[in-house]
């Protein structure tokens, strides 16, 4: 039997359950708190390197800080002395919370993702990421190997192994000038090796809901480097475009979150939650929370239309004057008199009339030019206006107040539905509550009926049950480890361990708690552990008879067997049992089933006679004295010979 590995005297490793790229995972048991645990411990070839340790002590440090119900916890650090290659190294450690469940990548391989469960589960990774980074800590490596559903499909992310605070996060590149990250999920500016921030989060996680959605990364290729190309000069195709049946309101969520320049991403996680839950409500991106260059309005498009028909050749200007040939002028103002025959040097009549045609025309022709463009100006002008009136109008209405409905005794699911539906932000809080039932909501804040702006967040207080419940009687007769969970899910803290002696409840198995079990308790309380012995009290045996004691052996309570040995024995009554003992050879307790020997008392056989007559007779007959055995029995004194 191998010995078991023992960390910092607490922590047993037990199994490997996972395998990274610098450590391994293995399942663990804290000896003190009797939890099972997460160890990871860096694998002994990886010891030599400095940065890899580095990275990995970083990865302690970044999670130790973080206190989310998103986000794996970290219970312990430490280091453990190894022999690798004949030198000693240290080893270092992490002492996580141990994630019973599977990765988004095993889901999504296994073909059973939805988009309703994309959006749920993406909504669960933003809000880890919204306190990751309220703390100031970027973990840059957001994918769905890193995502863990648990069995009661709550979200964990793990493995901030490459995580850095925000004051330190220009640093993208190792020493080796390797870029950080997995390629399929790496941003722009990542793959550059520029500066990284909080948006550099947000497009990992763009990328995650685009593979959650259509079942592959936004970007493929035959290696690294050429994902990595695409991520800095391509544009990923919309998600619906793969997969018919997507609802396309969430093309546009998709790609802003996809967005080359990090300005044209969101602002933070919470921005991100609010467009993906509102998408999810049937709400769409306002046209200027659009990445891409929206087209132009119907009056720019007149506008622009009417000045290229004006500058247009040929298109006479209606500041322009007419063409033509006039008199020139005199100093009087008149015109000077052309050289004729007529009786005042007039011009010929036709000459009048054709010129009087010709100024009649361009009259007419510039009047009908600034009818024309008048005409367009208005209608540039009413289109522009209705433009604007309708602008107006959807902002009146996306910043009109809404009310708060009432909420109370409704589930968690259906209160989210609501406010989602009257584009407000749910943020669910669990309290305990005697009078209203475990996931039903209690109250809000705001309360109901107050009218607060659409995009206001709004606190679900969701009962979690009354606060003290009671003790479930059908613990007993349970295992010890199974015991602590039943009683740790119910919301009780277990204290002290001590074990007292039963007639069927195995070894190390549940007997009772204190405070005993069925009694009301209140959550949170510490409950302490009563476990069996395996062994059983044997009652006092001496001085019954067999039937008796058979009967007392055979009792429920006890549950023994009995076996009888006769002894002769001249001073007890025949029948009694003068001695009693154990398989154990310990007379007050025995192993559970076990059998007790008992001895009992029979009359001694008679002597046979023999030849006296020689001996002198005795004149008196005296009792022979008896001293006591240990046992507690009287035994005949040797007589003494004369």
């Amino acid at each position: 039997m191998t010995e078991e590995r023992i960390l910092n005297g607490r922590y047993v490793v037990k199994e490997l359950i996972g395998r990274g790229g610098m450590a391994d995972v293995h399942l663990g048991i804290d000896q003190v708190l009797g939890r099972k645990v997460a160890i990871k411990l860096l694998r002994a070839e990886m010891a030599r390197d400095p940065m890899v340790q580095a990275r990995f002590r970083r990865e302690a440090k970044a999670v130790a800080g973080l206190n989310h119900p998103n986000i794996v916890s970290v219970f312990d650090t430490g280091e453990e002395e190894q022999v690798v290659s004949g030198s000693t190294v240290e080893l270092p450690f992490i002492v996580m919370e141990y994630v019973r469940g599977r990765t988004l990548r095993d889901l999504v391989k296994a073909g059973e993702m939805t988009s309703d469960l994309a959006v749920k589960y993406v909504l669960g990774v933003l809000e880890a990421l919204e306190h990751s980074h309220s703390m100031g800590i970027v973990h840059r490596d957001i994918k769905p190997a890193n995502i863990m559903v648990t069995e009661r499909g709550n979200l964990k992310v793990m493995d901030f192994g490459i995580a850095r605070a925000l004051a330190d996060s220009a640093s993208t590149m190792t020493q080796t000038q390797t870029v950080v990250g997995t390629a399929q999920y790496l941003s722009p500016e990542q793959a550059r090796g520029e500066a990284v921030d909080a948006r550099t989060d947000l497009y990992s996680t763009g990328c995650l809901l685009y593979e959650l959605f259509t079942g592959r990364p936004p970007f493929t290729g035959d290696s690294p480097v050429s994902v990595a190309y695409q991520h800095v000069g391509e544009h990923a195709p919309a998600p619906s475009t793969l997969v018919p049946a997507l609802d396309p309101i969430f093309d546009d969520v998709v790609l802003k979150a996809l967005a080359k320049d990090r300005e044209d991403r969101y602002d933070d996680a919470a921005a991100f939650a609010t467009a993906l839950s509102n998408a999810r409500g049937g709400i769409a991106l306002a046209p200027e929370e659009l990445t891409a260059p929206m087209p132009q309005s119907q009056a720019q498009a007149a506008e622009q239309a009417t000045v290229a028909a004006l500058a247009a050749p040929g298109f006479p200007s209606p500041e322009s004057p007419p063409t033509g040939t006039l008199a020139p002028l005199n100093h009087t103002g008149y015109l000077e008199p052309v050289p004729g025959d007529g009786p005042w040097d007039a011009p010929p009549m036709w000459e009048q009339n054709l010129q009087r045609e010709r100024d009649e025309h361009r009259a007419k022709s510039r009047r009908t030019w600034t009818i024309a463009i008048s005409l367009v100006l208005a209608l540039a002008l009413v289109v522009s206006g209705l433009f604007f009136y309708n602008w107006m109008r959807a902002e009146a209405e996306r910043n009109a107040p809404v009310a708060i409905p009432n909420l109370v005794e409704m589930t968690q699911a259906k209160a989210e539905t609501a406010l989602s539906g009257l584009q407000l932000v749910s943020k669910v809080e669990t309290v305990f509550d005697d009078d209203v039932k475990s996931g039903l909501v209690v109250e809000t804040d705001p309360v109901a009926t107050r009218e607060v702006r659409k995009g206001s967040t709004v606190r679900l207080m969701v009962s979690k049950g009354p606060e003290s419940r009671v003790l479930p009687a059908g613990l007993a007769g349970q295992s010890e480890a199974g015991a602590r969970q039943a009683l740790q899910d119910l919301g009780f803290e277990i204290g002290s361990v001590s074990r007292v002696n039963d007639p069927s409840i195995p070894t190390d198995w549940l007997v009772n708690t204190e405070p005993k079990l069925g009694k009301t308790v209140k959550v949170g309380s510490t409950i302490d552990l009563v476990l069996s012995t395996g062994l059983v009290e044997v009652p006092r045996l001496i001085d019954m008879t067999v039937p008796e004691a058979t009967e007392a052996l055979e009792d429920p309570k006890v549950g023994l067997r009995i076996e009888v040995i006769e002894e002769e024995n001249p001073l007890v009554k025949p029948g009694t049992i003068i001695a009693q003992k154990s398989a154990t050879g310990d007379v007050t307790t025995s192993p559970q089933g076990g059998t007790i020997t008992v001895t009992v008392a029979v009359k001694p056989k008679e002597p046979e006679p023999t030849d006296t007559s020689s001996e002198a007779p005795q004149t008196s007959e005296q009792p022979p004295e008896t001293t006591p055995t240990p046992s507690g029995q009287a035994t005949p004194s040797p007589t003494p010979t004369p």
